[in-house]
């Protein structure tokens, strides 16, 4: 790749034009235009083409003229949404609903003790609870508002029990930042141990059975010659014993830690123990590709960069989950397999061919897990999650009857407990835990209770929009009942596509602030998700990533085709890797949508490989570097398409400060261009928030004011009475 840059004789556009803001506030009781950004453009050339970038400096977010800009767009967007007459009201709403009732994630079974993260009405963010047995009394472990201040919060981000229940590691960040500083609590008093280790972004702790010592991974340090791009590199996977010092924990297994095992640099290791065997699997995973490589050895060798690793299968053999039992290890691969299959390894004699345990069918098998009294087996079918309980001995696989229909939305076993531990929902349905009733069935947890918000009004219907190839793409539609299809319905629609990740049923009680007004939700299932297996996934990333674009304008279509809505009252959102594919719907169809939600969403794929993720999404979606490379990604990047004068629709963009995972110059440069060029007249408005990052440890108070802020700029964009300014 060439490069040169020029620079224009625009002047620093950010102060002038706040200059402006303050002459203008005097005689208008509107905001004036939010501040105009510099052009300086640069120019690559890739592959013999060239492409020009006319807000590169913008990716110096340290430059004082580019947070000066971005403040200044953030406070313009503020007061823009502050107008909006409608918005309190709604806030007020949204809050209420939000507060209504309890939500607990992420329970973990150790030594008869449940372990869970639960925010509770009047609480601001998740609390770490430990209760003995589902009978027993719950007991505060973690509050991290205790530790948090006036425009800086704490979040817990990951929490692992020991196999005893004695201890549970967990990580906390701050502002969103997910730069997490792993911590040790005793679970029977709350005392936080001395051992404190930085750099534990990804955490993936394995307690050993010693209960005294873990294996973690640790991202490497950086200096201040470091690129952005260093920061996921070169990590790896170490072992901490209690009351020793981190910086001296040996590493077990990562870039550079044994010659005969070669990793990349962007390649990320762990460790997975089991109960129930003698064998310690080395994970590695090669960015964010869903297979992964294994290596295993018996747990008592673990010996530092002397640990006898052997290798057990690698990217060709297309394994994206396993569990343990003895020696037996089953592996969740696609080889020969797009919907997934389940086959076992003997780590006692590895030179035996694997075996077939449970054959491909129609259904996507999603994950797999061992538990006391056999193995479960976690399947998608048509958007609705399914369960199997598999003999360990072989023989029938039966489903195991499921409570409602809607979706396994957690999933997880121990393999010294009977059954799996599981949290189900639906669009319509508050979310429950459930566990084994000891006769094969599930039995409600009660760790989690109902939620009292009613959606009893509301419905929900899945439909199939046909793509552009003819593909028939499934469509979720959430509204209340009797709707009317007169083409006048406020509708949000919203894709993602990416990793193979599946858009699933859930229940969010605030939401019913939308549908409650008449609003549809829509959820397109496009291609570059997982909903029908690995082919799914393939058909919609690096040179077919078109097709995951397609997809959701079909699902525009249908709606508007359908009477639900028409272009004027439909709005499109994409959040992260999504930024792509609503980037690309509204370049590509401006004219099909009134409102567009660009969240925390890449849109600029071309530059993206240069963010502090990139190295490790180029798997999924390409390199500059390779001719191929750059084609899918110049096809993706909305950015480079957006066209002077052409009649967008209103767009809302926004970014965490602190986000590691989409840069906030993503959004910066996109909404700079989008200002630049749109002929509608309509708003372009960058919201940022100074305390948060991707969003995984936001408030509860951050999340209702952005749902506020969403879903009023949404019912302004779109013509619903009472929120008109």
């Amino acid at each position: 790749m060439q490069s040169q840059t020029k620079g224009d004789n625009v002047k620093s556009s950010a102060l002038v034009s706040l200059l402006a803001i303050l002459a203008a506030a005097a005689d208008s009781s509107s905001p004036p235009p939010p501040p105009k950004a510099a052009v300086h453009e640069a120019v690559d050339t890739y592959f013999g083409q060239k492409v020009v970038d006319p807000y590169r400096w913008m990716e110096d977010t340290k430059n004082p003229e580019m947070q000066t800009w971005m403040k200044a767009q953030n406070d313009y967007t503020r007061a823009m949404l502050a107008r909006i007459p409608g918005r309190a009201v709604l806030s007020a709403r949204i809050k209420e609903l939000d507060n209504a009732g309890t939500s607990v994630g992420f329970v973990q079974w150790a030594n008869g003790r449940f372990f869970y993260l639960k925010i509770e009405p009047g609480s601001d963010n998740r609390r770490l609870y430990v209760r003995e047995g589902l009978a027993g009394s719950e007991r505060l472990l973690l509050d991290t508002e205790k530790i948090s201040s006036e425009g800086k919060h704490y979040s817990i981000d990951y929490f692992t029990p020991s196999l005893d229940g004695q201890l549970v590691a967990a990580g906390v960040s701050e502002g969103g930042s997910e730069n997490s500083v792993l911590e040790v609590i005793e679970s029977g008093t709350g005392k936080v141990l001395p051992d404190r280790i930085d750099r534990a972004q990804f955490g993936a702790v394995a307690w050993r059975p010693d209960g005294k010592s873990f294996i973690y991974n640790r991202l490497a340090r950086q200096t201040p010659q470091s690129a952005p791009t260093d920061r996921y590199l070169k990590s790896q996977a170490l072992l901490h014993t209690l009351g020793s010092d981190p910086d001296k924990d040996p590493a077990v297994l990562g870039y550079g830690v044994w010659p005969a095992i070669s990793l990349a640099p962007e390649d990320i290791p762990f460790a997975m123990l089991s109960p129930a065997s003698p064998w310690i699997i080395g994970v590695v995973n090669h960015g964010v590709s869903n297979e992964v490589t294994l290596y295993f050895a018996r747990a008592d060798s673990v010996n530092g960069p002397q640990t006898p690793w052997r290798k057990l299968v690698d990217v060709d053999d297309a394994v994206t989950n396993f569990d343990l039992r003895g020696d037996t290890i089953y592996l969740l691969n696609h080889k020969d397999a797009p919907r997934f299959q389940v086959s076992t390894m003997d780590l006692a004699h590895p030179q035996r061919k694997a075996a077939v345990l449970v054959p491909a069918s129609e259904v996507v098998v999603t994950a797999v897990g061992v538990a006391k009294d056999a193995l479960y087996v976690r399947d998608l079918d048509g958007g609705l999650g399914r369960l199997r309980r598999v003999p360990f001995g072989g023989g029938p696989a039966p489903n195991v009857p499921l409570p409602f229909e809607g979706a396994i939305s957690s999933f997880g076993t121990d393999a010294r407990l009977d059954g799996p531990i599981l949290r189900m929902t639906s669009w319509t349905k508050s979310p429950r835990w459930f566990v084994s009733d000891g006769n094969g069935g599930l039995v409600d947890s009660k760790i989690e209770p109902p939620s009292p918000v009613d959606f009893s009004g509301i419905e929900s219907a899945e439909v199939k929009a046909k793509s552009a190839d003819g593909t028939m793409v499934p469509l979720s539609l959430v509204y209340k009942k009797g709707v009317s299809l007169d083409g006048t319905n406020p509708t949000w629609l919203e894709g993602y596509g990416a990793y193979g990740i599946t858009l699933d049923p859930f229940f969010v009680p605030y939401l019913l602030s939308w549908l409650e007004r008449g609003g549809v939700l829509a959820f397109a299932h496009v291609r570059g998700g997982g909903e029908y297996g690995d082919d799914w996934h393939r058909a919609g990333m690096l040179l077919t990533k078109q097709h995951t674009i397609d997809d959701f304008l079909a699902c525009a279509k249908y709606l508007i085709e359908n009477r639900y809505t028409s272009p004027a009252r439909l709005a499109g959102q994409g959040t992260s890797a999504g930024g792509v594919t609503i980037g690309g719907a509204i370049t590509q169809k401006p004219e099909l949508f009134g409102a567009a939600l660009i969240d925390v969403g890449d849109s600029d794929t071309l530059r993206s490989e240069t963010m502090e993720s990139g190295p490790a999404n180029i798997p999924e979606f390409g390199t500059v570097k390779t001719e191929d490379g750059f084609k899918a990604l110049w096809g993706m990047d909305s950015y480079q398409h957006v066209k002077d004068g052409t009649a967008y629709p209103a767009v809302l963009l926004t970014t965490g400060a602190n986000d590691p995972r989409v840069a906030p110059w993503q959004a910066s440069k996109m909404t700079a261009r989008l200002q630049s060029a749109t002929s509608s007249g309509r708003p372009i408005l960058l919201l940022v928030d100074y305390d948060a990052g991707h969003g995984l440890g936001s408030t509860k108070t951050q999340r209702d004011e952005k749902t506020a802020d969403i879903e009023s700029f949404f019912f302004w964009q779109l013509g619903v009475a009472g929120f008109q300014p």
